[in-house]
């Protein structure tokens, strides 16, 4: 395993008094200033310490998959879970001393896995009945594992604020979000920053200012939860506020924890002000600081440098992907200079845990936990008729992606208004993860939430006919122009325009043809309902997931689109509680080929 390059001796040799005794203070008073001049000067006392960083855990805290009801698997090689990660934090300690050694995470702990649901909403930490609740697994991890902050991710606010603020009351750290404002007097809704000591014997303490930032696309992602309670300014701005302020409480060191990428991007084009990925533009913009977890991307970037334009300094960022995949290590060395200390050196890189075993302790205090979730996802609800794979939903429409909108349209059709009944009813979603598989026989629990994957909840919304095509349009810039005549090839077809899987909504209810020969913007053929051409000004009922009506991934009307049913319940659960229901999944009650993909006019497959 890569451990990090210092080890303990190393670090406290580095960190050794290197210079001549101090001269006696009455000495000093009397000599001449000439000879003051040529006393050899004192050589600065240097000292080193390093910041561990997490981000986008999602609730992983053992190295197991939950929708495959087995050990975490996947082609790199990687391994998931705070637990392998806590051995590396434990490792990282004794090699460099317990002082010398902050744990920070960048968000998105809450949610993401069977186990984040269960204990939201089956078994939830906020008590039910008046009972008091259980602590959540992740607090109990965190706590155990030291860690000194987080910042808010964006969804730690998908099972509302009253979950989030029992989650916090029960972690020993705090959760930090300087761009989460309470809506009525913009004050901060949650801690801003804290500042860390590292104790140097003999010497002023390093102070290390730590400022959290959140994602300002919550106000979007989580409208039904936040609106009218709290807003989220942009990161740049917040931090243009209060790292001067951590500077001027005599920070030695800043460093920020920020739920946003590093590449200035955002999936909502312009529904919001502020940039969902700008990590490299406070760095860029903002003076004063020293280095950046990044977060909410889900990348690996061990190691990026931003140079500052107003200072000309360099700004540090490191992302250790997500899940647990990697930890980020961030190593700084300081001098000290006239009582206060200045960073000389800081490098960073991610350390890759599948190497070492899972924490015994983490291990202990969670394993009942998780064996109650693991009982629960093999719940059986029902009978399958056939295999329903989605290997192939990304370019053709097959009978699982039909199950989501069959479902989606079954609930918003019961709780519409007697007006709105009337319009036709159609669906669009995503697919979500090209691996899920709902096997012929026994159906779980853990097969439909491996197919949707996510805790949204269901809208009905209203578009014309014209905005619908417009609406397909957007959606069919994810597959890269195959001109006609040439051969296509499922691997490279997808993800044009870095529109990932989860941003692709497929439609049922209308049929359409995508012609990947022609131009994006020009790629809908033969859009029709009932078999009659869709009107321009024809109007629909759109039922569609909560993440996509609040306008996520960018999609043109829909967020703007007046609503015509909306519901807290989650998607994935109402497919549970149809298959529970029906006791029977057949697809022949749902099955309808609708959309497919052509080269100019020819179908592909």
């Amino acid at each position: 395993m890569s451990l990090s390059p210092m080890n303990r001796r190393d670090f406290v040799k580095k960190s050794a008094v290197t210079g001549a005794a101090v001269a006696a203070a009455g000495t000093v008073a009397a000599a001449p200033a000439q000879a003051a001049e040529q006393q050899p000067e004192k050589a600065p006392r240097t000292w080193s310490f390093s910041i561990l960083g997490t981000t986008d855990l999602h609730s992983h805290v053992f190295d197991w998959d939950y929708y495959k009801d087995a050990a975490y698997t996947d082609k790199a090689g990687n391994s998931v879970g705070v637990a392998r990660v806590a051995t590396l934090i434990k490792q990282q300690r004794e090699a460099k001393g317990e002082h010398r050694v902050l744990l920070v995470d960048a968000g998105d702990i809450i949610q993401g896995t069977s186990l984040a649901y269960y204990f939201a909403r089956v078994d939830p930490i906020t008590g039910t009945d008046g009972k008091r609740g259980p602590k959540h697994p992740m607090a109990v991890a965190m706590n155990a594992m030291r860690y000194d902050a987080a910042a808010l991710g964006n969804h730690e606010f998908n099972y509302g604020i009253d979950t989030l603020r029992k989650f916090e009351s029960q972690c020993q750290f705090p959760l930090l979000g300087a761009n989460a404002l309470d809506a009525k007097t913009l004050r901060p809704a949650f801690q801003p920053y804290t500042v860390k000591r590292i104790c140097v014997p003999g010497a002023p303490d390093i102070k290390v200012g730590i400022l959290g930032l959140t994602n300002p696309g919550i106000a979007l992602w989580d409208k039904d939860n936040v609106s009218g309670k709290m807003v989220f300014p942009g990161l740049v701005e917040q931090a243009k506020k209060y790292v001067p302020r951590l500077r001027a409480l005599g920070c030695d060191v800043v460093f920020l924890t920020d739920h946003s990428g590093l590449d200035g991007s955002s999936s909502y084009g312009d529904e919001l002000p502020y940039v969902e990925n700008a990590s490299n533009l406070v760095a860029q913009q903002v003076p004063g600081i020293d280095a950046i977890l990044v977060g909410h991307t889900h990348v690996e970037v061990p190691s990026y440098t931003v140079k500052n334009e107003e200072t000309g300094e360099d700004v540090l960022l490191s992302e250790p992907y997500c899940w647990g995949y990697r930890l980020s290590v961030f190593d700084f060395e300081l001098e000290l200079h006239h009582g206060q200390w200045k960073v000389t050196s800081k490098t960073a890189q991610t350390l890759n845990p599948n190497t070492v075993d899972e924490d015994p302790e983490i291990k202990k205090l969670l394993e009942a936990d998780h064996e109650l979730v693991v009982k629960y996802v093999n719940t059986a609800v029902g009978t399958c008729t056939a295999d329903l794979s989605a290997a192939e939903s990304c370019w053709k429409d097959v009978p699982i992606m039909d199950f989501i909108h069959k479902v989606q349209m079954d609930s918003v059709k019961a709780g519409l208004s007697t007006a709105d009944a009337a319009l036709p009813l159609i669906s669009v979603a995503a697919p979500f993860s090209r691996t899920a598989d709902i096997p012929q026989g026994s159906v779980t629990i853990k097969d439909i939430a491996g197919l949707y994957i996510y805790d949204n909840t269901l809208y009905g919304k209203k578009l014309t006919g014209v905005q619908l095509k417009e609406y397909l349009e957007y959606g069919a810039k994810y597959y890269y122009q195959v001109p006609a005549g040439t051969k296509v090839d499922t691997a490279t077809l997808t993800n044009a325009n870095k529109f990932w899987d989860y941003m692709y909504d497929t439609a049922a209810g209308v049929d359409y043809e995508i012609d990947i020969a022609q131009a994006e913007g020009s790629r809908i053929k033969n859009l029709s309902y009932n078999g009659a051409p869709v009107a321009d000004d024809q109007v629909f009922v759109v039922a569609v997931n909560n993440y996509r009506a609040n306008g996520g991934s960018g999609y043109p009307h829909i967020a703007s689109a007046p609503i015509a049913y909306s519901s807290t319940n989650e998607i994935r659960q109402l497919m549970i509680d149809y298959v529970t229901a029906k006791k029977t999944l057949d697809p022949a009650d749902f099955a309808v080929t609708n959309w497919k993909l052509t080269q100019a006019g020819t179908p592909v497959f």
